[in-house]
């Protein structure tokens, strides 16, 4: 059976947000479209508490952009966003909902961030993805979301480290761009890993 994964689509990463995604609103009229081709959806949700260790704002000494050690993760700081139950962590207000099963909440653990979907950035942590998509008898997924540079890309190597069969579904998802480039250099490392690049209309 083949899942949907939809990541991170809230207001913190949409133009306007605290840590905005160039284009980001723009993917989800795409992602509506796509959940009317899947019977099994799932997504995940950024869910930080404020005191979050990776949060600049909180380092009076450090500045967003600068890298800390973080419970052993060389951790990039980042502006504070998607905070538990702030309007940022809300979904966009157009992505569709009705279909999905369940949302995986990441985070939530303010000494250690969580890009994918599927475990934090020390691989300590399981958000329970893995195991409830074999439960179910997953076996192929397709991912899309924001953003593609960071816990797009990251779900979608845990997903390949899980076993599953991964598919990129490029024009549903937008890339930060710290560096210019960083969205043609994720996508090549993902499909390098063995995903599968792909467009919503091929699906």
């Amino acid at each position: 059976m083949k899942a949907l994964i939809i990541v991170d689509v809230q207001n913190d990463f949409i133009p306007g947000g605290a840590l905005e995604v160039a284009e980001g609103d723009q993917i989800v009229p795409i992602i509506n479209h796509l959940q009317e081709k899947f019977d099994f959806i799932v997504a995940t949700q950024d869910w930080h508490p404020a005191d979050h260790g990776s949060f600049a704002l909180n380092h009076p000494d450090k500045n967003v952009g600068d890298f800390i050690d973080l419970n052993g993760v060389n951790q990039f700081l980042w502006p504070v966003h998607c905070v538990q139950g702030s309007f940022g962590a809300e979904f966009h207000a157009d992505l569709k909902q009705d279909k999905w099963k369940v949302i995986f909440q990441k985070g939530t653990n303010p000494k250690v961030d969580s890009y994918s979907g599927f475990f934090d950035n020390n691989r300590q942590g399981d958000t329970g993805l893995s195991k409830f998509l074999k439960d179910h008898g997953v076996q192929e997924i397709f991912v899309c979301g924001l953003a593609e540079d960071y816990c797009v890309k990251f779900t979608v190597l845990d997903g390949l480290a899980e076993g599953f069969d991964v598919h990129l579904i490029l024009d549903a998802t937008r890339a930060v761009n710290i560096h210019t480039d960083d969205f043609a250099k994720a996508m090549i490392e993902m499909e390098n890993a063995g995903a599968t690049i792909t467009h919503s209309e091929s699906i």
